[in-house]
């Protein structure tokens, strides 16, 4: 629709520049006219101010569609981007990197933006226009018109050049605004160890390089398209054309070929043929743009998400069992889960221990499908998480992850999105369970605080607490926590033990941590080494035994002798 308007408004403009040629040939009282066209002066400025008018409209009609039609399509695309990020693996989205899909979700939409809402209406313009002053300038004088195809043909070679190299430079001058942005947000969110550690010169030297990296690929581009850029564009301005049209006008009107009002209406003509033609580079540009930034969105749009059941499952308790998995992260060469099995029997609690990288946090994130195990089954009641709708699933299963994360929003908000539709007096008593309830009311504006970008208004513990008040308002059967005492300080940890205490309560429990007084008295403690599962049993019995559970304790218990001020543990 936009580029109908855009035609509209161009073929009405052309027929007005004819008009205005009639009307200084009714001003010199010419009998013959222009194109045959001998009109009153009145009648020819009637229809010159009515072709104005219609073109003023219907080019400003143009650019209205085109653009709500631009905003409509970022609606569109931002809409199912994100829908689409949600249900890929956790995996892409962590390798892909936050700068690289801010760039697609943010950059590339919006080059979309710009090609629907300024280039449609450029489209529709800069076919009509000069088809129709084409024709109409071999109506006028077919010298002129070859004059004018001549300059325009030579414009558009040049324009050949400029662009005949620019995929590849294009592709360039992409990839290093994509590491300016990973970059730039890598920076933003070191700032404390920045501030902490440097004056920011040598944490920044990425953001340097890829400013570098940046500049060569513009100077690379700009060196090889700069010239003939910059003569086509004055190739294709008007006044090129109108020297040239005028130049033959005169020597043609010498030899008694052509009357002054020919001249003029070939002259407006070819000058609007000229400028019509102008916006084609940038048209171009645009196209070229545009078309990276749809294969970018494209290529996201195409990666695989996480398979849904056909024949989905209930679970028929609150047991968890891993059978014979086998998991590996992508681009990596070993597994980081082998043959791993046990089983955590409804209403239990299963600490999942072992050394840095074992494959502990590994085991909690595929339980939600963070990733999908390459080999083997992971059953949540019996039924495979594979088999289970994602609704059913959390529902399920609830998640208190080492790394807490609230979103700038109210500190309500924050809690509600467990269960969206739970009352405010729910959301109260989750709190008061989570230990958090007292704290929250003692801020002024209580339940209605901002939390703050990624929660940075409150403590790493009351961040937590309100995590875990999260959790128990989600009132999930199964219960996965993943170093969840990370940061019970010691203001917050009794805070933090009751309330997880409270989480736990009568709910299947698998908890992985690091600090082993915590799970002494868990229902079974499976041990992990190298991303096996090395022992299972309880703590006395481990500790027994003499293994990788027995060293973890000795380690454990050494380490709570150190003595600050001499570096070494007491004797």
């Amino acid at each position: 629709m936009a580029m109908i308007l855009a035609g509209f408004a161009a073929l009405a403009n052309v027929v007005a520049l004819v008009l205005l040629a009639s009307a200084v040939s009714a001003l010199m009282n010419s009998s013959t006219g222009v194109v045959g066209i001998s009109l009153s002066p009145v009648a020819t400025v009637s229809l010159l101010a009515l072709c104005t008018a219609l073109s003023f409209v219907c080019r400003n009609a143009a650019f209205r569609t085109s653009h709500m039609g631009a905003f409509r399509l970022e609606q569109i695309l931002r809409t199912r981007i994100s829908a689409h990020l949600a249900e890929v693996p956790l995996g892409f989205i962590v390798t892909t990197g936050s700068g690289a899909l801010k760039k697609v979700l943010l950059d590339d939409v919006r080059n979309l933006h710009a090609f629907v809402a300024d280039s449609t209406p450029f489209i529709g313009r800069s076919v009509v226009a000069p088809v129709a002053s084409l024709i109409m300038l071999m109506i006028v004088d077919w010298r002129l018109a070859l004059t004018s195809i001549a300059l325009l043909c030579l414009g558009g070679v040049l324009m050949y050049v400029v662009m005949r190299d620019s995929v590849s430079l294009r592709k360039d001058y992409a990839q290093s605004q994509e590491r300016i942005n990973t970059a730039v947000i890598e920076f933003v969110q070191a700032m404390p160890v920045v501030r902490t550690f440097d004056d920011g010169s040598g944490s920044f030297r990425r953001f340097q390089e890829a400013l570098a990296s940046y500049r060569v690929a513009l100077k690379k581009w700009i060196a090889a398209t700069g010239v003939s850029a910059r003569l086509g564009m004055l190739i294709l301005s008007p006044m090129p054309t109108l020297v040239a049209v005028s130049a033959v006008g005169v020597l043609l009107m010498a030899k008694g070929w052509l009357d002054f009002p020919s001249l003029i209406a070939g002259l407006l003509l070819s000058t609007g043929m000229a400028d019509a033609m102008m916006p084609l580079m940038w048209l171009n540009n645009f196209i070229k743009k545009s078309q990276a930034s749809a294969l970018r969105i494209q290529e996201i749009l195409s990666v695989p998400v996480l398979p849904k059941t056909s024949a989905p499952q209930q679970p028929r308790d609150a047991s968890v069992q891993f059978d014979q998995v086998w998991f590996r992260y992508e681009n990596r060469q070993e597994d980081a889960l082998q043959d791993v099995s046990f089983t955590a029997p409804a209403g239990t609690v299963t600490a999942l221990v072992g050394p840095s990288g074992a494959g502990k946090s590994t085991v909690a994130k595929l339980i939600p499908r963070f990733w999908d195990a390459t080999a083997g089954r992971i059953l949540v009641g019996g039924a495979d998480v594979r088999d289970m709708l994602p609704e059913t699933l959390m529902a399920a299963v609830s998640f208190v992850f080492q790394d807490t994360f609230l979103f700038q929003d109210t500190i309500e908000a924050n809690i509600r999105m467990a269960r969206p539709e739970a009352s405010f007096e729910q959301i109260v008593a989750a709190a008061q369970a989570a230990r958090i309830h007292d704290f929250i009311i003692g801020l002024p504006d209580g339940y209605q605080t901002q939390a703050g970008d990624r929660g940075t208004r409150l403590s790493g513990g009351q961040r937590q607490r309100i995590t875990i008040a999260r959790a128990i308002l989600r009132d999930a059967p199964v219960v996965v926590l993943d170093e969840a005492t990370a940061f019970a300080d010691p203001e917050n940890e009794d805070e933090i033990i009751q309330a997880l205490a409270n989480l736990m309560r009568n709910r299947t429990v698998l908890i992985i941590a690091h600090r082993l007084a915590t799970i002494k008295d868990a229902d079974q403690i499976v041990v992990f080494d190298n991303g096996k599962v090395a022992e299972i049993g309880s703590h006395e019995q481990l500790v027994d035994r003499d293994g990788v559970y027995s060293r973890l304790w000795l380690n454990f218990e050494t380490a709570q002798q150190w003595d600050i001020k001499h570096g070494e543990v007491s004797e």
